[in-house]
C-alpha cells in the first residue's frame, strides 16, 4: 500500500504584526501612519519594504522591532508578543533577539571596528562566540580593517561593520532601515552582497526598508506599503518589475 508524504510544516513567521496601527498626535492633528497592517516575515529570508514617501514604511520597521510601540494590534517577535512588555523587558528583547542597522551607521568614533562590533554582547556582558564572529567578519570582508576607527573607514566599510554588529549577536532577526541611503553605487553594492550572504549562508532573517528598487530586487520578496495598507507584494523581485509596480502606487 502506498503511504502518503509527511506533511512539511512550514517555518514559523520571525516576526508578525496583526491589524497594526500607529497614530501620530491628537484631534484634528492627528496622522494615522499604519492603519491596520497584518503581515507576517518569514524566517530565513530577505524581504523588502517599499512605498512612496508617507506611505508607513519606517514607522512600520521602528514598530516592529520594538522601537515604538503601536497605538493598537500586536507585533511579535517569534511568539513573543511587544506589546505586553514592560519597557525594561522590551530592552531585554531587543537586545537578545533583534538586530538593527541604521542608515547612520551610529558607530562609536572612540572605538575600533572590532570593537564597535562587539559593543552589544560587551553591554550585555555576554561572551563573544569566536568562530561565529570570525564568520561574520568574514562574511563582512573587512579582517584588515578591524584596529581601525569609523574615520578611518569609508561610508560602505562603516555600514558593513553596522552590519556586522547587528549579526553577531545572532539575533532572531535584523532590520535596516535605508541601509543603502547614503552609500555610493560601489558601496551599496558590497553592503547588499554582505546581506544576501547573511541570508543564503546563514540563514538569518532580514528585513529592509529601502526606496531603491535595485536594492530591493536583492530582496526574496518585497511588499509594497500605501497610506499605512500593505497594498501588493512581490516574490523574486526585478528591479523593472518593481519599478513598474511603484508607477502604479504612485499614479
Amino acid at each position: 500500500m502506498a503511504t502518503s508524504a509527511p506533511d512539511v510544516q512550514p517555518l514559523a513567521p520571525a516576526a508578525r504584526a496583526m491589524d497594526l496601527r500607529k497614530v501620530f498626535g491628537e484631534g484634528q492633528a492627528a496622522v494615522e501612519a499604519l492603519r491596520g497592517i497584518t503581515l507576517d516575515l518569514e524566517a530565513g529570508r530577505f524581504t523588502a519594504i517599499m512605498g512612496p514617501s508617507g506611505s508607513g514604511k519606517s514607522t512600520l520597521l521602528h514598530c516592529l522591532a520594538g522601537l515604538d510601540r503601536p497605538t493598537s494590534g500586536t507585533v511579535f517577535i517569534g511568539e513573543v508578543d511587544l506589546t505586553t512588555l514592560d519597557d525594561k523587558r522590551l530592552t531585554l528583547l531587543r537586545r537578545d533577539r533583534v538586530g538593527f542597522v541604521f542608515q547612520a551607521y551610529n558607530l562609536v568614533p572612540t572605538l575600533t571596528a572590532a570593537e564597535n562590533i562587539t559593543l552589544p554582547l560587551d553591554i550585555a556582558g555576554r561572551d563573544v562566540d569566536r568562530a561565529w564572529f570570525d564568520t561574520v567578519i568574514d562574511t563582512v570582508g573587512l579582517r584588515d580593517r578591524l584596529t581601525h576607527r569609523p574615520s578611518e573607514l569609508s561610508g560602505g566599510q562603516q555600514q558593513r561593520v553596522a552590519g556586522a554588529r547587528a549579526l553577531v549577536s545572532r539575533p532572531t532577526i535584523v532590520f535596516a532601515d535605508e541601509p543603502t541611503g547614503n552609500l555610493d553605487s560601489r558601496s551599496s553594492a558590497e553592503l547588499l552582497e554582505f546581506l544576501r550572504s547573511a541570508v543564503d549562508d546563514h540563514g538569518q532573517t532580514i528585513v529592509m526598508v529601502t526606496h531603491d528598487a535595485t536594492a530591493a530586487s536583492r530582496a526574496d520578496r518585497v511588499v509594497f506599503l500605501g497610506d499605512g495598507l500593505v497594498v501588493d507584494e512581490m516574490r523574486s523581485p526585478t528591479a523593472e518589475g518593481i519599478l513598474d509596480r511603484l508607477k502604479l502606487l504612485e499614479a
